[in-house]
């Protein structure tokens, strides 16, 4: 490399962290930080009232086997949720994976982030090669027929939604960013705010009121909020005790 007088930073001339991504469909290395903060949002917020705490089950980049004619095909989406299954495997163990056959009970809604290397598949633009296993889209669609499926570039921040009507997918119309799911009595929507400090769109369901749901730290900083709000009434200075 031509040497430069003053010398050139590393930054200049060495790949960045654009040319150096953990996404590549062929590394089966960690995710970046989105796909680590993101899932656990959609975790933390998602509260069907129609469903007991025990009957609804989430993951998070955990595999899903959908064919008992080819038990080691499996996809692997970045968080999707169960409804009206064991939040327990047999009522007692934590999943390792999630195996359709023993379940019984498909996915309600899958969550994709989409990333450079799997952009196409995720959005339904690939066809399945010969002798190798379907893609996402149709695994999605047509094996385990998911009512929703939702696409989220956070590069763009845009936001894509899919529902089954009959035998295939129909893109919603998102005039705004949300998507009320009847079945669960929730919607997912784009958040503008600040989650594990980092203010950005973030995916966040909401009620039927259309109020966010908060998270657990939201949750406990209300409560502490009205409690000194009582402690004022009452004559006494919160900040004092």
């Amino acid at each position: 490399m031509y040497q430069t007088d003053p010398p050139l930073s590393p930054k200049e001339v060495l790949p960045t962290m654009y040319d150096l991504p953990s996404e590549y469909p062929e590394d089966s290395g960690l995710p970046d930080e989105f796909h680590l903060f993101q899932p656990q949002l959609l975790r933390e917020t998602f509260c069907p009232p129609n469903y007991p705490t025990e009957e609804v089950f989430v993951a998070t980049d955990l595999n899903l086997y959908y064919d008992l004619r080819h038990t080691l095909w499996y996809k692997r989406p970045d968080w999707f949720a169960a409804v009206g299954v064991s939040r327990l495997y047999e009522q007692q163990n934590l999943r390792l994976s999630y195996v359709i056959w023993q379940e019984g009970i498909a996915p309600f809604v899958v969550v994709e982030l989409l990333s450079p290397g799997t952009e196409k598949e995720d959005l339904g633009q690939t066809l399945r090669e010969i002798n190798q296993p379907p893609t996402k889209w149709e695994v999605y669609e047509r094996i385990l027929r998911v009512p929703y499926y939702i696409v989220f570039d956070r590069y763009t921040d845009k936001l894509q939604a899919f529902q089954l009507v009959a035998d295939s997918y129909s893109e919603l119309d998102l005039s705004t960013p949300r998507v009320w799911m009847p079945g669960l009595q929730l919607g997912l929507g784009l958040w503008q705010g600040s989650y594990q400090g980092i203010e950005r769109l973030w995916l966040r369901w909401y009620d039927a009121s259309g109020n966010w749901l908060p998270t657990p730290l939201e949750l406990e900083s209300q409560r502490a909020n009205r409690l000194a709000a009582q402690l004022r009434e009452l004559g006494v200075n919160p900040d004092e005790l």
